[in-house]
């Protein structure tokens, strides 16, 4: 893991195995092209599911079964120790959602600060960890054009 020097190990209940899966499952970061494509790939993006009044969420069946649990061992793992992940769960929870709902919630989060920390990760084999000619902030901007020209007014 030192070989690769992402910095997910610095994370709170990340340890080499659970980075290894990590990198191995997701290769290059740079394929995804924001942190949802990210979140929906490793099937942590809520899909919503209401019915009458009641608005629900529940997570894709889609993406890479293997990755998400491994999100859900991390999810676990922080819920039993003292982290902010358990403070963000007891945060869900407090505000009327199950466990479930919360464990999906934090799944969500933890996707993304996967992604975040593998953005910002140097590149190996890099002297000065970044590839020749890229700044240090520099990653390409993906928009989605806007389908409706319609705004919606609360």
């Amino acid at each position: 893991m030192t070989t690769a020097r992402t910095g997910l190990t610095a994370l709170h209940d990340v340890g080499d195995l659970v980075a290894a899966k990590i990198l191995g499952h997701i290769g290059s970061i740079d394929r995804f092209r924001s942190e949802a494509a990210f979140a929906s790939y490793c099937a942590v993006a809520p899909i919503e599911v209401s019915s009458g009044g009641v608005q629900r969420h529940r997570l894709s069946r889609a993406g890479d079964r293997q990755l998400n649990y491994t999100l859900h061992v991390i999810a676990i793992a922080q819920i039993r120790g003292n982290t902010v992940g358990r403070v963000y769960y007891q945060r869900k929870r407090a505000a009327g959602k199950g466990h479930k709902e919360a464990l999906r919630c934090l799944k969500r989060r933890l996707a993304t600060v996967v992604y975040r920390v593998m953005i910002h990760a140097p590149i190996a084999g890099s002297p000065d960890g970044r590839a020749a000619g890229v700044k240090a902030d520099a990653r390409p901007r993906v928009t989605t054009p806007r389908t409706s020209s319609t705004s919606i007014s609360s």
